[in-house]
């Protein structure tokens, strides 16, 4: 008799090895692929990092289109900022001139207003002209009352930071303008000075503006090769004009709370793709260790029951029992493959969130009492990052000795917000890789936020909160 193994084409369930490499079943549809670190690595070449390859730029413009735009912006905003710091510095004299009067302050609030509306035209050309996409400010919160618009008006952190924006800029936009205009013009006035040399009339034959002279014609090629070298290092020196330009406008000119926003989602994005990669690798090694290794026992089972019937002498007692190891075997894979579905999604949450917790509640080893008052069903992933936060906060009242807990959701203010109160020992703070720090973590791909209160001695009151959509 051959080994069972070998009968039915499998052989005995080996110790959890990761998968060998396979290749993608339809590579055509997979466009772009990145791997992101946990954002607690704090890696070097994260985005906005001085030595991120976005971040640093090439000290030439990479296309003819960029040299062009980037000359045209320092072309087109040279004397911008002028007019608007005279307008802004006018403006100023005259409120404050009459700030005892409420009109000087309503001047005040004007020059505001328009250092804004400049800082706001600085952007968009940003956006056009330095591919520099830069999202609007938030809007001003007006209430009514005079006096509420005037306290918005001067109180606008938007408005100040064009104002600086627009004084700092001034006397670089000149000497920019000034400086690059009269870098270029000089180089295309070397370039050319062969040709103007034949065609001038006068006796010197000469370019009095920039003291370009020659007696000879074969002498203006040595003006001709400088004023090529000028003209191939001209347009880098727009370039780190512009990129000097980029840089005060991130500065200044954006909203220091959408970068912190950006850097937050940046951050949430990488966790969430990393826990969804541990989870995928928790999957695999489940069905390997778990099912898998159920499914091999039951057709070795059947291989050897298929055998037993193939014999001259057929045993039914010996059949029977690898039948029913079999079939034992079936439903423990069974059991493990719906254990291994209930923690990606809960069966129980289909039927809503009062019903899923109060299932979880019922299994606990101790008195739970849980409390849903919900105004309408949050969305199914808001359901899912709950359950799993009551569900480990539920297993540390547990495991710190809680005689009972109450876990409590309600939406307000479009917020959903879980508190679980536990009678435990108290003591409970959030540290890294603790419990706490993993329901904070899968809290904040939907901008959740974690609170703990836990004084020695208990209660222990835990509250996590999610912004509803609207």
């Amino acid at each position: 008799m051959s080994p069972p193994g070998d009968e039915v084409g499998l052989s005995p369930a080996q110790p959890h090895q990761p998968p060998p490499y396979r290749p993608l079943p339809n590579p055509g549809k997979l466009t772009h692929v990145t791997t992101h670190p946990h954002p607690t690595s704090r890696p070097r070449n994260r985005p906005g990092h001085p030595l991120n390859p976005r971040t640093l730029r090439p000290l030439w413009p990479t296309t003819p289109r960029q040299a062009v735009s980037e000359t045209a912006w320092l072309a087109t905003t040279g004397l911008l900022p002028l007019i608007s710091v005279v307008l802004l510095l006018t403006g100023t004299a005259l409120g404050i001139a009459l700030t005892p009067l409420l009109l000087g302050l309503l001047i005040l609030a004007a020059v505001l207003r328009t250092a804004r509306l400049f800082g706001g035209l600085h952007r968009r050309l940003a956006g056009k002209l330095l591919s520099l996409p830069l999202p609007p400010p938030p809007g001003t919160d007006l209430k009514p009352g005079l006096w509420n618009w005037l306290s918005a008006r001067l109180g606008d952190r938007t408005a100040w930071r064009s104002v600086a924006y627009l004084l700092i800029r001034l006397p670089f936009a000149l000497v920019a303008m000034i400086g690059s205009g009269a870098l270029g013009f000089f180089g295309l006035a070397s370039f050319s000075y062969p040709l103007t040399w034949l065609v001038e009339t006068t006796p010197s034959h000469g370019l009095p503006v920039f003291n370009i002279q020659s007696d000879h014609w074969l002498g203006t090629f040595g003006w001709c090769a400088s004023g090529a070298v000028v003209l191939t290092v001209w347009p880098a020196v727009v370039h780190l004009l512009a990129e000097a330009d980029r840089l005060l406008l991130r500065t200044l000119v954006a909203d220091p709370r959408l970068r912190e926003r950006v850097r937050f989602l940046e951050e949430t994005r990488a966790t969430a793709l990393d826990e969804a990669a541990e989870q995928l690798r928790r999957i695999e090694r489940d069905l390997h260790d778990g099912a898998q290794a159920q499914l091999v026992a039951m057709a070795m089972k059947l291989g050897l029951a298929k055998e037993e019937l193939a014999a001259d002498t057929v045993d039914l007692g010996q059949i029977r029992t690898l039948v029913d190891a079999a079939h034992g075997n079936a439903k423990q894979a069974l059991t493990e493959l719906r254990d291994l579905a209930r923690g990606i999604h809960p069966a129980a949450l289909d039927k809503g969130l009062s019903l899923a917790l109060s299932t979880l509640a019922s299994s606990a080893d101790f008195s739970a009492t849980v409390s849903v008052e919900l105004s309408r069903r949050p969305p199914p992933s808001l359901e899912t990052i709950v359950y799993f936060a009551a569900a480990e906060l539920m297993t540390n009242a547990s495991k710190h000795g809680a005689g009972r807990c109450t876990v409590v959701v309600e939406d307000r203010d479009d917020v959903l917000q879980l508190t679980v109160i536990d009678h435990g020992q108290g003591g409970a703070a959030i540290v890294p890789g603790g419990g706490l720090a993993g329901i904070a973590e899968r809290l904040r791909p939907a901008d959740g936020e974690l609170s703990v209160s836990s004084p020695a001695g208990g209660p222990t009151v835990v509250t996590a909160t999610l912004p509803l959509p609207r």
